[in-house]
């Protein structure tokens, strides 16, 4: 008998396993987040939870130019010099 502890349990569906909810709660698993597969050589998996916590813009502030901005009108020229 295998004195492993067993903190919960899934069923794979094709190539995919749910992560059971205890798990997921435990280690603050969020949609988005990743998880990185790390096989030992051992046969053991170790699984490291990358948390999406914050977006590409989440430390912008905003544009504090001088001229006044119209997006709709000038989105795709924003950087490029008018020759």
């Amino acid at each position: 008998m295998s004195t492993d502890r067993v903190d919960a349990e899934s069923k794979v569906s094709g190539n995919q396993a749910n992560i059971p909810a205890r798990i997921r709660r435990e280690l603050d698993i969020d949609d988005g987040d990743q998880l990185r597969w790390h096989l030992e050589d051992d046969g053991t998996v170790r699984v490291h939870v990358v948390q999406r916590r914050s977006g590409t813009f989440s430390d912008f502030d905003g544009y504090e130019g001088a001229e006044a901005t119209d997006v709709t009108a000038d989105h795709d020229m924003w950087g490029v010099d008018a020759e």
